[in-house]
């Protein structure tokens, strides 16, 4: 997960009481101190980062939905742990950085890995997640870590930290995402901008192809700095980081190789497959539960449906810190190069979203399906006044996103762990959902999943429910999603063997 979303001093209280200070602190000191992490005994991620974060993303400079740039930036953070902790392991190598081994007493507690590790995150942080740059400052001194300590050093914690997190940012800089803005040109760029010239077929005035995406208008914030949305003023949905698709993979070097059917059910031409995906589309609009309601807003949310799900099936076994490590780094290398795979056939594809469709079989005819807010199930909205229960995503539809990188999450996890078990729940008080505050669900509910499959299996029908993605789609996404964790797990296994050329 995302460092810094919360402050600094509730992250130093969750990891207990223990005693031991910074490395280079002497014991017994005089004035009275908050409770320590135990830099010896304790785990950075579970006992800090794990217990810190703003799952609901209200507080995130990133917004939950964005989950191309949110994975990206995961992965990078999770590769300069992998590669921080390499040198203490048996046998690991780096991904991005090659640090020599330490002698294996400096690896027997875990003091020199998690002051490997915050030092690694640090780097991380400061350059792609400035906005919480300063809390994670905050946790590293109250921790007893200085983070103006800059050392490149590879024969201590600290140096091996540093080398890592640069490492990382150093490989990722101009790996296609345009993390600094300038690909398409020398000024007023911004970060994540698109630079490959994408441009929809349709308008969001006219669907001239209805087999293919429709840009939605929707509200736009234009106030200088940002601030509440502008009553009456709306702007065109934009296809979100489409050069994602052009970005480094750690599996794999081209995703053309893996193919992916054709979205025939999106063909507009054949009528009965067509009017037929559009129907179970609007069939489950109408059926709506309140269960399914939330289920759409936590899968839809990244901090949560997606980052927490790793976070609990590593809670569900009994792992050490490198074992958490290699369980994070797994899950992300999946999650991303699963994401960089589906942004190449969004983009090949180019494929209409339910909304669009709808509207186009139905037009002006009256369909059952959900009414908006507090308003339920009606029976007499115009096809071309439906809305779908969550807002749909600014990109292709096929294939779902959300779905192929669960999938490819989903089977990592199970060749790391040797099982099924995911083992979470995720309560949800009563009218805590955003799309209908106050009203739902109207009374408290508790997810629970105990496998990953059937995580997995709800994932995908969620994008149905919330109106964003075509039944065929969402199926068609978790067998494509799978290939994905498997090579994933084989490419850290490989890393974590040091079955790689040096």
């Amino acid at each position: 997960m995302l460092i810094g979303t919360a402050s600094a001093a509730a992250a130093t209280t969750v990891g207990g009481t223990g005693a031991a200070a910074a490395a280079d602190k002497p014991a017994g000191s005089a004035a009275a101190e908050p409770p320590k992490f135990d830099l010896d005994k304790g785990n950075f991620y579970t006992d800090l980062i794990g217990k810190s974060g703003d799952t609901t993303g209200q507080h995130q400079a990133l917004d939950p939905q964005n989950v191309s740039v949110i994975i990206w930036i995961q992965d990078m953070l999770q590769a300069a742990w992998f590669d921080a902790l390499a040198p203490y392991h048996p046998t690991a190598v780096g991904v991005f950085s090659r640090i020599e081994r330490r002698p294996a007493e400096e690896g027997a507690t875990n003091r020199n890995k998690n002051i490997a590790a915050l030092h690694a995150s640090y780097q991380v942080i400061k350059p792609v997640y400035p906005d919480r740059a300063d809390v994670m400052r905050q946790l590293l001194t109250m921790v007893g870590l200085d983070p103006d300590d800059d050392s490149t050093d590879p024969t201590t914690a600290v140096g091996i930290g540093n080398i890592a997190g640069k490492a990382a940012l150093r490989a990722r800089r101009r790996d296609g995402m345009n993390f600094l803005g300038d690909e398409g040109g020398a000024y007023h760029g911004q970060p994540y901008d698109d630079y490959t010239g994408y441009e929809p077929v349709n308008t969001s005035y006219k669907l001239v192809n209805p087999s293919k995406w429709q840009p939605l208008a929707s509200p736009h914030r234009r106030r200088v700095g940002g601030g509440p949305g502008d009553k009456g003023i709306f702007i065109d949905q934009r296809f979100s980081t489409p050069q994602l698709r052009l970005v480094k993979a750690h599996s794999y070097k081209d995703p053309a190789e893996f193919e992916l059917a054709r979205p025939e059910h999106l063909d507009h031409t054949n009528v009965n497959k067509y009017k037929s995906a559009v129907d179970e589309v609007l069939a489950a609009s109408a059926k709506l539960t309140d269960e399914q309601k939330v289920k759409t807003e936590f899968f839809d949310n990244t901090y949560l449906g997606i980052l927490q799900s790793t976070k609990a099936a590593g809670l569900a076994h009994d792992l050490d810190l490198d074992g958490w490590i290699h369980l994070l780094f797994t899950s992300s290398v999946a999650q991303l190069d699963s994401l960089i795979a589906a942004w190449h056939h969004k983009h090949e594809d180019n494929a209409v979203r339910p909304a669009s469709a709808i509207r186009h079989v139905y037009g002006d005819r009256k369909v059952s399906a959900w009414g908006g807010p507090g308003k339920g199930t009606v029976d007499d909205i115009p096809a071309d006044q439906w809305g779908s229960y969550l807002p749909a995503g600014d990109r292709p539809e096929y294939p779902c996103g959300t779905t192929t990188l669960v999938a490819a999450q989903a089977q990592a996890v199970r060749r790391l762990l040797g099982d099924d078990v995911l083992e979470w729940k995720q309560p949800f008080p009563a009218g805590s959902t955003q799309t209908e505050p106050g009203v739902t669900p109207a009374k408290d509910i508790e997810l629970h999943y105990a496998t990953w499959s059937a995580f997995e299996k709800d994932c995908a029908a969620s994008r149905v429910w919330a109106g964003v993605h075509f039944k065929k789609t969402a199926e068609t996404s978790l067998e494509f999603g799978r290939q994905f964790g498997d090579r994933a797990y084989e490419f850290v296994q490989r890393h974590i063997k040091g079955d790689v050329k040096k």
